[in-house]
C-alpha cells in the first residue's frame, strides 16, 4: 500500500505558519501541527526549517504569478497595469486582515546574510523589478511618467515604498499606509 505523501501539506502549513509567526518566532513542531502530522515526518522531506521556508517562499512567489502577468499585459495601460498590480496587492493583504503581510518583506527582515532565503529573495526582487521596469518603461514611452529618472530606479523604489507600506499595515492593521501609497505613488509618479 502507498504510503500518503505529506510534503505538500508540510508546504502548505510552512506558508501559513510562517506568514502568521515568521521565521524567527515558529519553530519546526508549529509547523507540522498546523500540517497534523508527526515531526518526524518532517525530517524524511525536509533536512531543516530553513529548506521549508525557501519551498514556503517559492510557494508564495509561485501564487503572485497571475498578479505579475498582468504588469505585461499590453492590451492594457500601463498605469493602469501597475495601479490594478498594487490594487491587488493591497486586496490581498486586506483579506487576510493585515495578519500576514508579505512573506518576501517578512523574510527579508528576518534573514541572516548567510542564509540561501536571503540569496532567493535577492532574485525575486530582481525579477519583480524588471517586470515593474518594463512597465514603467511602456508608461515613460507613452509621455506618462513625471520623474526623469531610470525605469529600473523608479521600479525599485515602488517596491520597497510598498514592502514599507505592508509592513506599516500589518504593524497598525489599517489600510491606510497601503491608500497613501498608492495615492502618493500615482500622484508623484504617473500622469
Amino acid at each position: 500500500m502507498a504510503r500518503h505523501s505529506v510534503r505538500e501539506p508540510l508546504i502548505d502549513a510552512a506558508l501559513e505558519t510562517l506568514q502568521l509567526s515568521g521565521f524567527n518566532g515558529c519553530a519546526v513542531q508549529d509547523i507540522t501541527q498546523a500540517a497534523g502530522v508527526p515531526k518526524g515526518s518532517f525530517y524524511n522531506h525536509f533536512e531543516s526549517k530553513e529548506a521549508i521556508a525557501l519551498m514556503a517562499l517559492e510557494r508564495f512567489w509561485e501564487l503572485g504569478a497571475e498578479r505579475r502577468s498582468l504588469l505585461s499585459d499590453t492590451t492594457i495601460d500601463p498605469v493602469v497595469r501597475l495601479q490594478k498590480h498594487f490594487k491587488a496587492l493591497s486586496d490581498a493583504v486586506i483579506a487576510q486582515e493585515f495578519r500576514k503581510g508579505c512573506l518576501i518583506g517578512n523574510f527579508s527582515s528576518e534573514m541572516a546574510k548567510n542564509s540561501d532565503i536571503r540569496t532567493r529573495l535577492a532574485t525575486i526582487y530582481t525579477q519583480w523589478g524588471k517586470a515593474i521596469a518594463s512597465c514603467v518603461k511602456e508608461a515613460s514611452a507613452a509621455k506618462r511618467v513625471i520623474p526623469r529618472l531610470p525605469a529600473e530606479t523608479i521600479a525599485n523604489f515602488l517596491i520597497n515604498a510598498w514592502e514599507g507600506s505592508v509592513l506599516r499595515a500589518k504593524v497598525e492593521q489599517d489600510r491606510a499606509a497601503l491608500d497613501q501609497f498608492n495615492q502618493a505613488v500615482f500622484a508623484s509618479f504617473f500622469t
